[in-house]
């Protein structure tokens, strides 16, 4: 991404700015429905920041040389929102299973397919056999695919190694696509994901000794440390021995929790200082008190119930527990889906999360749950220039316009990267 935030830009008079200002922290309960909307809105950047943002005719009265910036977005009759985070997500892995897709859909449940070699396991013995070009190449083009629908900025999880060789090379991978003067202008946050399923011949626990014994290894690698705390997959016991190795290793921590079955997975994420917990189909009293003390940001996967055909998690429970809740594409060859606008779509149709606190959910809520709230996830002075402009004069437009991109233009780190919904970059 060579040249990124080397000029000026100014975008000029949305008909609605959505800033999402406020603290650059997680918003829970009403907070999270609480939107800034500026009619006839501007942001001016310099460089990789923001400089300003307001109404336009406050931001050229203060900043008069932004009317003669090196780029100039007129965005008249369309909306602007901060750049959408997508903070959980398998963006790195080979192979296809389209026909799992079809069984499942003939009722077969995942975890017999998982039982029988398949799901997972599948995908496992399909990326240890791929080449580091080959994973390289399938990224950037499920990035490319994020970035034209308003994603600026991704978690890309590992997971699909299951061994120390495989979760190098996939970390290797992400770094590959992440640094460099050819970088994808996709932000990618690395997370550790070796505890994910139990190959066929082994057991869990010897899963679990060999992710403790990799950790610390693979740390330099990562940012994160994650674990699938599962019935059937690795319990709260053997979860944590995987954290606390991530831990001790300077890793921090996230948390696949609570997809199928109320196992104790959030509880352990909270009680390990964890920065959020995922999935979240089921809960109880409990486990919202233990998040709501802790700060977990407390992350929604509406994709993967949508796929799986099973209940969506309790949005309304966890925002009236003053829980901060995220929403994300869980981006997978089960669930595979790069959109954060459909998954906009899901959360106000399917989890009755309203327009605002979704929006909130996948812009400063979903950067918080990768700490990083306090660069990205809202338009403010001072923060990464990520933006995007929408094709209809609403930030409605990411569910009211269902099944199509909303997205028509992406600014990432002060630079045009998707012009008229086509890449620049």
């Amino acid at each position: 991404m060579a040249g990124a935030g080397t000029g000026t830009l100014l975008i000029r008079h949305a008909a609605e700015l959505a800033s999402v200002a406020g603290p650059d922290a997680a918003r829970a309960g009403a907070a999270q429905g609480q939107l800034e909307l500026i009619p006839d809105g501007a942001v001016y950047c310099v460089g990789e920041r923001i400089a300003a943002v307001g109404p336009t005719a406050e931001v050229l009265r203060a900043h008069p040389e932004a009317a003669r910036a090196d780029t100039v977005l007129d965005a008249s009759g369309r909306a602007v929102i901060p750049g959408l985070v997508d903070c959980h997500a398998h963006p790195v892995f080979a192979g296809d299973r389209s026909d799992e897709y079809a069984e499942r859909l003939r009722g077969t449940p995942y975890l017999e397919i998982l039982k029988r070699g398949g799901g997972i396991l599948k995908s496992v013995r399909l990326t240890r056999a791929a080449s580091h070009a080959e994973l390289l190449a399938g990224l950037r083009e499920r990035l490319d695919r994020a970035l034209a629908l308003g994603t600026t900025t991704l978690e890309a999880k590992t997971g699909y190694g299951l061994d120390e060789a495989t979760e190098r090379k996939m970390l290797e991978v992400i770094r590959a696509a992440n640094t460099g003067d050819d970088r994808h202008p996709v932000d990618l946050v690395p997370t550790l994901l070796h505890a994910h399923a139990v190959p066929q011949g082994m057991t869990a626990d010897q899963v679990v000794a060999e992710a403790v014994d990799a950790t610390a290894r693979l740390a330099p690698l990562a940012e994160y440390v994650d674990v699938f705390c599962e019935r059937g997959v690795f319990d709260v016991a053997q979860s944590r021995k995987v954290l606390e190795a991530g831990k001790r290793a300077g890793l921090k921590v996230k948390v696949h929790a609570e997809e199928l079955c109320l196992l104790g997975g959030a509880k352990l994420a909270a009680e390990l200082g964890g920065t959020s917990a995922d999935h979240l189909c089921f809960t109880d009293d409990a486990t919202l008190a233990a998040m709501r003390a802790a700060g977990t940001v407390a992350v929604f996967l509406p994709g993967t119930p949508f796929v799986l055909r099973m209940a969506y998690s309790d949005a309304r429970r966890w925002i009236a527990a003053q829980v901060p809740v995220a929403c994300a594409t869980d981006l997978n060859p089960n669930c595979f889906c790069e959109s954060l606008p459909f998954v906009f779509t899901l959360s106000v149709y399917e989890m009755k999360m309203t327009p605002a606190e979704a929006l909130v959910a996948m812009t400063i809520n979903a950067a918080a749950a990768l700490d990083r709230a306090h660069e990205i996830g809202s338009l403010k002075p001072g923060k990464l220039a990520d933006v995007a402009i929408l094709n209809g004069p609403s930030y409605l437009h990411l569910g009211y316009h269902v099944g199509g991109n909303p997205v028509r233009t992406v600014v990432k780190r002060g630079r045009v990267v998707v012009r008229d919904g086509r890449l620049t970059a």
